[in-house]
């Protein structure tokens, strides 16, 4: 198994996730595959709203079935005093805290990064919000449609003189929040191996999706003045894009160097014309139509037989349903079946890239480890009543 090794690599780090939908569970996952203790705090009348996300499978949703595996619920009422306290007692013992209210929630609750590094100075609190901790955004709404455009991550997709186009993914929610967090903590956790002390890190997700456009703001730097449909790997080349074939399937060809091009172009029966890497935009559209009426007369399985035997850089275009059959992934392992708990029965997972999780436990339904957890985060009997009490 790819990265076996990693799956113990954070065993011993003990994780308070106050987060929600995706950008902190997702981050709070890798945490766990990696062999983090991790506790869900959820609030005891709803819980992570993304458990009511239809499809639902045995009454869970299938998102928050993905994303949240290998850890333990507690409900705790943040809003109340015996709440508060038992969290405040958990940081004294915990290594990281991960939340993404609004900012100013936590410091509203009495629970800011000043209260919970008096409690424990080494604790790292990694606070994922849309626009950051401060700023003339800092209180506006938004979600991922908004945070990238802002970044302008929304205004480099889609065709040339079109308008932009809707990602098929939560590009700020996941890259840019989550695993940019994922990165900041484990950053941390090796700086206070040095310093005994914590951290707070303020992770913006439009920065995070802005991040991802590094490269192109290098162009512009230059002089250049970088748009959809008009660059290199967004659509201004022939070489580099997306062609429908006769099944109505579509092939992936990223052949930008000169000998996949050659190659590609031998593949297809097209003369061999290195000059096309160079034309024009006009030039490049003559050229796109040509490949596209080309690739339109085979189906895509018969454009896979005839490519295998050419080296140059072109995939189908998979769909969802299809990625688990898929010969690599088989392979490699991607996908895995555990238990989703009463009531679910097995659910198909996906490993991340760091590897897969040793042994995990299935996403937990709300509460089912609350007293446990406190039991072993050392409240008195009292305190546990307490903070389980009903909420009113």
């Amino acid at each position: 198994m790819a990265n076996a090794a990693l799956a113990e690599a954070l065993r011993g780090v003990r994780v308070l996730d106050l987060s929600r939908l995706l950008p902190g569970p997702l981050l709070s996952m890798v945490l766990a595959d990696l062999g983090a203790d991790v506790v869900k705090v959820e609030d005891p009348r709803l819980g992570d709203y993304l458990r009511a996300f239809p499809p639902m499978k045995g009454g869970v949703a299938g998102r928050y079935l993905a994303i949240n595996r290998g850890k333990r619920s507690l409900t705790l009422d943040l809003k109340s005093e015996a709440g508060r306290a038992a969290l405040l007692h958990m940081v004294a013992r915990a290594d990281v805290v991960i939340e993404s209210f609004r900012p100013g929630v936590l410091d509203k609750l009495g629970l800011g990064y000043d209260v919970l590094a008096e409690r424990n100075p080494a604790i790292i609190l990694c606070s994922i919000s849309g626009y950051g901790q401060t700023g003339p955004y800092v209180h506006r709404a938004g979600h991922d449609l908004n945070y990238i455009a802002l970044a302008g991550v929304l205004g480099m997709t889609g065709v040339r003189d079109g308008a932009p186009v809707m990602p098929g993914v939560q590009i700020a929610d996941l890259a840019g929040g989550a695993l940019w967090s994922a990165t900041g903590i484990l950053a941390a956790l090796f700086a206070r191996t040095r310093t005994g002390r914590g951290a707070h890190l303020d992770i913006s997700m439009t920065e995070g999706a802005l991040s991802l456009l590094i490269a192109e703001l290098g162009n512009l730097d230059c002089g250049a003045q970088p748009r959809r449909g008009a660059e290199l790997l967004n659509g201004g080349a022939a070489c580099y894009g997306v062609y429908r074939t006769k099944d109505d399937r579509y092939l992936a060809v990223g052949a930008l160097e000169p000998k996949f091009y050659l190659a590609f172009n031998t593949a297809i029966g097209r003369p061999q014309n290195l000059a096309e890497l160079a034309g024009t935009p006009a030039q490049q559209e003559q050229t796109r139509a040509e490949i596209a009426a080309r690739l339109a007369e085979r189906p895509l399985a018969e454009w896979l037989t005839i490519l295998a035997a050419h080296d140059c850089c072109c995939e189908p275009v998979l769909e969802i349903s299809e990625l688990a059959e898929h010969p690599l992934h088989r392979a490699r392992e991607l996908f895995f079946t555990m238990d989703g708990g009463d009531g679910v029965g097995p659910i198909s997972q996906v490993r991340t890239p760091l590897g897969a999780p040793h042994a995990p436990t299935s996403p937990p339904r709300l509460g089912q480890h609350s007293r446990q957890i406190l039991e072993e985060y050392g409240l008195a009997a009292e305190d546990i009543e307490a903070a389980l009490a009903p909420v009113r």
